[in-house]
């Protein structure tokens, strides 16, 4: 017994030894180590100890590391302490105070640093749908950021205002321009407005869709997406504007391919990669078939050409090969070749060469190739901390600043509503990004974690690209401001993406558990409401009749009708002569007459 009670009071240390290993003594004492809780009790059960518990998986302390499968994850080896015992966990059980860690050192994955301070973890638990008070009091004692629908909010909040900012702003920066094309100042923010208004039921209908649509939408999504880039090469079909062939008219609408191959390459390279989860082990499958579909979409983009667009499509490759696991080896490889592809595709071309010297100094040559560029930077800069106001910028009017409703919208920002005005965008799309990788960690389903973080990717590094080449930190590519700058072949993918980001982030275990139990309480509701009309009636509740009101099923309503309006039809028949139905009686034998007859 005191040998027993010793055992259940020994800490329970992470093992990852042999078998020979567990018969050898630890400390010298002659005494062999336990074996770890849940591994058996006898040395005939027959099962392997070798590796550590489920249980006693230490947590995730990186972002990539908590999203990445199961099956690519390093197993975590235990750091030997001085007295040549395993490090063991904190947190598990123990004596001293200290929990299991006795000298305070973890490996890297576990919750105390070296000088035995507990590790903050980097991403908050998700909460638990099964505690106890759930989710009455304990939803409401939980701060804001540990609720479970707090994704969702801060989506939805982020990119609605993102989205109002960017109507108001297209109407402020495209006013001086349209009332000189069009004859009137409203013409450009009317079709901005109507792409939104398209484009608002289109993200409230994909935010209710379930994971398994946007599954089934891939592979047909990434067809019609590759034939509409080749279909945008043929003359009678594209359509041609300042040197490129980005657009395929379709009566007095033009619709731009390459904005919709980013959505359909992050559901279809979620989708594969989720089907080959049990392959990922062999890089072979990483690459294969993502990255030759990737270069495909990539080169029918190039051949338009769209540098800028080619750049976000190859981020959302990375993204997704980092987040699934990919060897560093294998992903620094591949993250080489595509910066040495950049590079070559940035020399060939004399334009493009000619803007990465302007980039370098625009002010060379303010007059042409580093004129946008200079007259970005004089917005931004008149526009001091406050801005000149809305409506009150200079840099809209003709001659001036090019593209200034859509790729230079941050410039026009910048001048009306000042730094403040900047700093407002750029803290929105860092809410947005932290929501959206929020989503990717907290999800259950590999497909929902690559899809939101492949998603959000696409959206930060476009909108990062935007508002460095528009403040002078990298050169001009031309791709617009997501959900801000005007253009509906750019608005309608993107709220599409919100709307599927939305949706993912109702999915969260905590989230669906809390929007089940919510839809519950209304039908509870809408119950109750009914019983309380019921009892209001007269009679207590009875309609004519005799028969409870509300009471019928759906079979028997008419019946039902029937009944409560028995005494009232009684007397029409008897006003008309005709009076109640017979009694039933029984059947007169055969040949014989009733007496009615």
């Amino acid at each position: 017994m005191p040998d027993q009670r010793a055992r259940r009071r020994a800490p329970q240390a992470r093992w990852a030894g042999s078998e020979r290993d567990r018969g050898a003594p630890t400390d010298g004492s002659g005494s062999a180590p336990r074996r770890p809780a849940g591994s058996g009790g006898s040395a005939g059960s027959g099962r392997a100890a070798d590796g550590p518990p489920a249980r006693d998986r230490a947590r995730p302390t990186s972002l990539r590391e908590a999203m990445a499968p199961a099956t690519r994850r390093p197993t975590l080896r235990p750091v030997p302490s001085p007295g040549g015992k395993p490090a063991e966990r904190a947190g598990s059980g123990g004596s001293g105070g200290r929990g299991r860690g006795g000298t305070g050192r973890r490996d890297r994955s576990g919750g105390r640093t070296a000088s035995g301070v507990p590790r903050r973890a980097v991403l908050r638990p998700v909460p638990d749908p099964n505690s106890p008070g759930w989710p009455g009091a304990a939803l409401a004692k939980l701060p804001l950021l540990e609720r479970p629908l707090a994704s969702y909010y801060l989506i939805a909040s982020s990119a609605g205002l993102l989205l109002l900012l960017g109507l108001v702003m297209v109407l402020s920066a495209s006013s001086m321009r349209s009332h000189l094309d069009f004859g009137s100042s409203y013409t450009v923010f009317a079709r901005q407005a109507t792409w939104m208004a398209i484009g608002l039921p289109i993200l409230l209908v994909a935010s209710r869709a379930p994971v398994s649509v946007y599954r089934k939408a891939a592979y047909p999504l990434l067809v019609v997406t590759v034939l509409l880039h080749i279909l945008v090469l043929v003359p009678p079909f594209g359509v041609e504007s300042n040197g490129a062939q980005r657009w395929i008219g379709a009566g007095p609408l033009t619709i731009q391919p390459s904005e919709l191959a980013k959505l359909a390459l992050v559901l279809w390279a979620a989708d594969l990669l989720t089907r080959k989860r049990r392959l990922l082990g062999d890089w072979k499958h990483l690459i294969i078939p993502l990255v030759p579909m990737v270069v495909l979409l990539g080169g029918l983009i190039m051949l338009q050409p769209d540098m800028g667009t080619t750049i976000v499509v190859f981020s959302v490759l990375l993204v997704v090969l980092w987040v699934v696991g990919t060897p560093l080896r294998v992903y620094g490889a591949l993250l080489g070749v595509v910066a040495l592809a950049a590079a070559l595709l940035a020399v060939v071309e004399p334009y493009r060469m000619e803007r990465l010297l302007s980039y370098r100094d625009p002010f060379a040559d303010a007059h042409d190739s580093g004129f946008q560029a200079v007259q970005g930077i004089y917005a931004l800069s008149s526009g001091g901390w406050w801005g000149l106001g809305l409506g009150a910028s200079r840099e809209k009017w003709p001659d001036l600043l090019p593209a200034a409703h859509t790729d230079f919208i941050l410039a026009i920002i910048g001048e009306e509503l000042g730094l403040l005005g900047t700093l407002v965008v750029v803290a929105l799309f860092g809410v947005l990004g932290y929501a959206g990788l929020r989503v990717a960690h907290r999800a259950n389903d590999l497909f929902v974690r690559l899809a939101a973080a492949a998603s959000t990717g696409w959206i930060l590094t476009q909108a990062i690209v935007n508002m460095g080449a528009v403040v002078g930190l990298v050169p001009i590519t031309g791709i617009p401001l997501p959900m801000v700058s005007f253009g509906g072949s750019s608005l309608l993918p993107t709220m599409l993406t919100i709307g599927m980001l939305l949706a993912f982030a109702r999915s969260e275990p905590a989230a669906a558990e809390l929007l089940a139990r919510r839809a519950r309480q209304r039908r509870g509701t809408w119950l109750a409401r009914r019983l309380a009309a019921i009892r209001a009636t007269p009679n207590g509740g009875q309609a004519d009749g005799g028969r409870p009101a509300g009471a019928r099923t759906a079979q028997g309503a008419a019946r039902g009708a029937g009944t409560a309006a028995g005494s009232g039809g009684a007397a029409a028949r008897r006003g008309r002569g005709d009076g109640p139905p017979p009694a039933r009686r029984p059947r007169a034998p055969a040949g014989t007459r009733r007496r009615d007859e």
